[in-house]
Order: structure tokens, then sequence, then C-alpha cells
């Protein structure tokens, strides 16, 4: 005898990015990018500073779990201008976009290509030398110019951290949680 049960709906999986990060800077961006791409993927941010570790990635990772369906891609969002800290985010298990030797080294890349090597202090007078709309930068804040102008040029700073060897200084491996965003990985 057949059963009158109704049967379980499809369970989709959802595709969650976990982007844990150094500060209020990487934020700012990440809410940018929520904004752009009209993705499936779900993008969560948590500012963890100097205290990361893998089980405190699992633990965020298993806190934004709703069902056992939901996948959820970790990714480590930080600046290399502190060895100490690269030392512990090496040692984790999630997909590193390290910037070298600071997130704004990736700002940078919109408008020129960087190859010399630049301290942290240089890549942000280097970026308000760079084009009039980065004059006044002020960490964790764009104005609607910056954001303009980041989202008009990301292709161009996505091939230019393209051609940069990975956490060398300049290095900015961002682009691949955009990758991702835009189905390419």
């Amino acid at each position: 005898m057949a059963s009158k049960r109704e049967k379980a709906p499809y369970k989709r999986m959802r595709k969650i990015a976990l982007v844990i990060c150094e500060g209020e800077t990487e934020v700012e961006y990440l809410n940018l990018i929520r904004k752009w791409y009209k993705s499936p993927v779900r993008i969560v941010s948590h500012i963890e500073g100097n205290r990361i570790t893998q089980p405190l990635i699992d633990k965020h990772a298993r806190e934004l779990k709703i069902s056992p369906f939901d996948k959820v891609d970790t990714f480590l969002m930080y600046d290399m201008d502190v060895p100490a800290i690269n030392d512990k985010l090496m040692a984790c298990k999630a997909e590193l976009l390290l910037s070298n030797p600071c997130f704004e080294v990736w700002l940078l890349l919109h408008v020129k290509d960087q190859t010399s090597a630049l301290s942290s202090t240089a890549v942000i007078k280097e970026l308000k030398r760079s084009a009039p709309v980065w004059q006044n930068y002020s960490k964790a804040t764009y104005t609607d110019t910056q954001k303009g102008f980041l989202r008009e040029h990301i292709a161009d700073a996505i091939r230019r951290a393209k051609g940069l060897k990975d956490f060398h200084n300049p290095s900015s491996r961002i682009f691949k949680l955009l990758d991702i965003l835009e189905g390419k990985a």
C-alpha cells in the first residue's frame, strides 16, 4: 500500500562565505561587495583581529549552519604587515585573502599596476597620490565617488592582482572571493 504521507521538499544547499577579517576597513569593503553582487552566496563577516585560531574559525562556521545541507566556505582577510599573525593565518584551514603589506594595496590595484615593494604607510601615501578620488582617503569609510570608482575598476584590480606573486610584497588575494561570487571558481 502506498504511503499517503507528503514527500519532504528537496533541501537545497545554501552557500555561505564566512569572511573573518582584521578590522573595519575590510568589513566596509565586504559590505560594498554584498551590494554589488547579487549572488546566492551569503557573505558573513566577523572581526577577530589577532585572536585568530582554527577553533575560533570552526566555531563561527558551525554557528552559521542552519541545516546539514549548508556549505560554509571560510576566508581570512588580513594584512600581512604583522609577521606573528601571518604564522597563525598560515596554520588555519581557510582560503587566505591576504594583502601584502596591507588592504590598501588592493585599492591601489584598482588604479595602477604596483610591482615594487612598499611599506603600509607608503601604500596609503601612494593611494592618495594615485588618483584625485583617493586624495581624502580615510580608513573604514568610502565616499560615494570612491565606491563608484572601485566598482568601475574592479576588473582591472582583479587582473593586476592575479599578475602578482601570492603573499609577496605587493600582493592581494581578495580576487579569490570575487571569483567565487562571479562564478569563476
